[in-house]
Order: structure tokens, then C-alpha cells, then sequence
């Protein structure tokens, strides 16, 4: 059997501002500061003889592959995203960027963000825009149910707020 994968169907190339400069402090940070660390160290280990023993050498050859497939990714991936930094006129209605405080089944309170496919961070509640919840949220307003299809089950929720803006206890924007 070959090693033959098909690609992964192309993301949403959206991004939120925030997002965007998140991307670029990352690329920033591997080309300018962690690239030339790991170079000095791989420099060092390949000083010490012989390579093909040599743990400190194979393990930062390792490490410098990974910094370089990312910064190949960044680089590229960078140059296709779209920064939207606009709203819809209605902001009553879910699209991109939106904050959403949901009501699940239970009467548990969920908060999400959407964003784009580069940027979702589930600690923080950023959901992609790509997602089953994404797809399902868009263009509804609050006090709307929703229905999510997932691999366990079905899940209604019903729309709280929906707003453009940080919600006041939220830390993490």
C-alpha cells in the first residue's frame, strides 16, 4: 500500500485582524529568533565528531525541520488570508467575527467567537467558520434554536446575544 494521501480540502482563507497579527508575531518569533538559536545549537552539537551517534546533533536537525516546515506554512499561508476587520450592517444576525453566548439542552452557558480556520483556540472559545456549530449559528439571531449535527449525536442550543464586541468577563480577546 503506498503512502499516497489526498490533500485536505483548502480551509477558509478568513482571518480577524487579531488573528492575522498573531500569525505574523509567530512567524516573527521563528525566523528572527528561534530559527537562529536552534542553527547555533546544531552548529555546536555537529562540532562535537561524530553525527551519526550524536543525540544533541539528530535531535536538532529534528527541530530545525519542524521550525522550517511552519515558517514555509506561515509564509505561504499568510499571503492567501483575507483580513476582515468589517461587520455586517446587522448586527443582530451571527457572521464572521461575531461573539455568541448560547443556551445548550442542560441550561448550561456557552460562549464562542467565530473565526477563521487558522485561528480557532478551543480554551478561548474560538470556533472555526468552517465547524458544524459555525455553519449552523450563521445568519441567526438570538432567541433562535439551532441544531448541530456531530459524530455523538445532536445538540440544540438556543441563541442568548449575539455581539461584535468582547463579552465584559471575557479575558481572552
Amino acid at each position: 500500500m503506498g503512502r499516497y494521501r489526498p490533500p485536505a480540502p483548502s480551509s477558509s482563507s478568513y482571518i480577524t485582524a487579531d488573528g492575522k497579527a498573531r500569525l505574523d508575531q509567530e512567524l516573527d518569533v521563528l525566523w528572527n529568533q528561534r530559527r537562529p538559536e536552534v542553527v547555533k545549537a546544531l552548529s555546536a552539537a555537529a562540532a562535537e565528531g561524530d553525527r551519526s551517534e550524536n543525540a544533541e546533533y539528530i535531535y536538532r536537525k529534528k527541530e530545525l525541520g519542524e521550525i522550517d516546515r511552519r515558517v514555509r506554512y506561515l509564509s505561504r499561508r499568510v499571503d492567501e488570508l483575507k483580513v476582515v476587520d468589517t461587520h455586517q450592517d446587522d448586527k443582530s444576525k451571527i457572521y464572521f467575527g461575531a461573539w455568541v453566548e448560547l443556551e445548550d439542552e442542560h441550561g448550561e452557558m456557552l460562549r464562542y467567537r467565530i473565526v477563521g480556520p487558522d485561528e480557532f483556540d478551543s480554551s478561548r472559545g474560538y470556533i472555526s467558520m468552517d465547524s458544524p456549530m459555525a455553519n449552523a449559528l450563521m445568519r441567526k439571531m438570538a432567541g433562535d434554536d439551532v441544531t448541530v449535527s456531530s459524530p455523538s449525536g445532536e445538540f440544540v442550543y438556543n441563541i442568548v446575544e449575539v455581539r461584535y464586541m468582547p463579552f465584559e468577563d471575557d479575558n481572552s480577546a
